[in-house]
C-alpha cells in the first residue's frame, strides 16, 4: 500500500462528519459539502495532505451535468481522486439559472467528498437530540465491510492502525474479523 493510501485509509476509518443541517420540509438531517470540509481539515493537517476540488460542466445526450473531482495530494506529489456528477435542470422551478447550477455543483461536490472519504448515509446516533431515545437498531446500523474495504483495513492494521477504529465504523463478518485479529496479533 502506498503512503497516500495508508493516510487515506486512516482518514476513512476515523472521519466523523455529522449531519449538521436540517430540512424543515422533509424533516430530516443531512450533511452539506461544507460540513464535510469542516470535518476533514484536521485530518488533512494531521497527515500533511491537501485537498482540491475542481468542477466542470458537461453535456451528454442533450443533458447538462456538473462533474466534481475531489483530489488529495501528499507531500511527495502522489494523488488520489474521485469524481461524482449531478444533473443540471436550468428550468427548475423557483431557481434562476445560477441557482440551478450552484445546487447541482454543491450536490456533485458533496458526493465526490463522500465517496473519497467513505461517508455513508446511515443514521448518526451522535447527532440525535436525545441519545437515550436512540434504538439499538439505529446504533447498530453500520455499513457491512466489502472485500475492498477489508483489504484496505488489513493494510491499515499492518501499518499500525487500530482494529477498534475499523470495528466502530463497519459491520465485519466473522471470517474477516478473525483474519483482522490475526494481523493485529502479528
Amino acid at each position: 500500500m502506498t503512503k497516500i493510501h495508508t493516510k487515506l485509509n486512516d482518514i476513512q476509518v476515523s472521519l466523523k462528519a455529522p449531519k449538521g443541517q436540517f430540512n424543515n420540509f422533509g424533516k430530516y438531517k443531512y450533511r452539506s459539502a461544507e460540513d464535510i470540509l469542516e470535518a476533514i481539515k484536521p485530518h488533512l493537517s494531521k497527515h500533511n495532505l491537501t485537498l482540491t476540488i475542481s468542477e466542470e460542466t458537461k453535456e451528454l445526450g442533450g443533458y447538462l451535468f456538473v462533474s466534481s473531482r475531489a483530489v488529495i495530494q501528499d507531500e511527495s506529489g502522489e494523488t488520489y481522486s474521485v469524481e461524482a456528477q449531478a444533473g443540471i435542470n436550468p428550468e427548475r422551478k423557483g431557481m434562476d439559472i445560477a441557482q440551478s447550477f450552484g445546487a447541482s455543483s454543491s450536490y456533485a461536490k458533496k458526493y465526490a467528498l463522500g465517496n473519497l472519504f467513505l461517508l455513508d448515509d446511515t443514521k448518526d446516533a451522535d447527532a440525535t437530540t436525545d441519545p437515550k431515545k436512540v434504538t439499538k437498531t439505529a446504533k447498530a446500523k453500520k455499513p457491512t465491510m466489502n472485500k475492498k474495504q477489508f483489504e484496505m483495513a488489513k493494510e491499515y492494521i499492518e501499518a499500525g492502525g487500530k482494529l477498534e477504529a475499523i470495528e466502530a465504523k463497519y459491520k465485519i463478518n466473522t471470517q474477516h474479523l478473525v483474519e483482522l485479529k490475526k494481523v493485529t496479533n502479528g
